[in-house]
């Protein structure tokens, strides 16, 4: 497990219970539970317990992204690793909308994807996107992902259907 991974405008760092605070602010806020399928808020303790159990499971790799000052922009990793088959699934949140569409995330999506295809020898990454999250949507697709598939209607949130487009990248698309 990485302790770090810099970047030339982030740092990939592992997990912190004080990291705790500004995860549980951001993912109770009602945008960020939308993206992110989150079906309830989530109390500071328990983000220390996920940071310090979830996070830190075998089949699992969680950073939070910061800038090089040390300032949290968000979390990402690779979850559901499954080394036989050469697949995980990728995570990735900014959730300050002052804090995206300045690079952060491209930048945090490339270091884990080379981390993926490179070290941990993955062949496929895949993300599950909500249909509705149309930015996210297309910047995964600026990334290289390709949709494979969607699970019409299911996703609920606020008392309203979505589907949930399952997309993917193989290493050998990967540049």
């Amino acid at each position: 497990m990485h302790k770090e991974i810099r970047g030339s405008r982030i740092i990939l760092r592992e997990q912190r219970e004080e990291d705790a605070p500004y995860f549980t602010y951001w993912f109770n806020q009602p945008k960020v539970m939308f993206q992110c399928g989150f079906e309830k808020p989530i109390s500071e303790s328990e983000m220390k317990a996920c940071i310090a159990g979830d996070h830190q499971s075998d089949d699992s790799v969680w950073f939070t992204i910061t800038d090089l000052d040390g300032n949290i922009l968000g979390e990402t990793g690779l979850l559901r690793m499954f080394p036989a088959w050469h697949q995980t699934d990728l995570t990735i949140i900014i959730p300050d909308p002052q804090m995206q569409n300045k690079g952060y995330g491209t930048e945090a999506i490339r270091l884990v994807l080379d981390m993926a295809f490179h070290e941990y020898e993955m062949h496929r990454v895949s993300i599950g996107v909500v249909g509705l999250n149309e930015e996210a949507l297309a910047f995964y697709r600026k990334i290289g992902f390709k949709q494979e598939g969607i699970l019409e209607e299911a996703y609920y949130y606020n008392n309203e259907y979505s589907d949930f487009v399952m997309m993917r990248i193989l290493s050998h698309e990967w540049k």
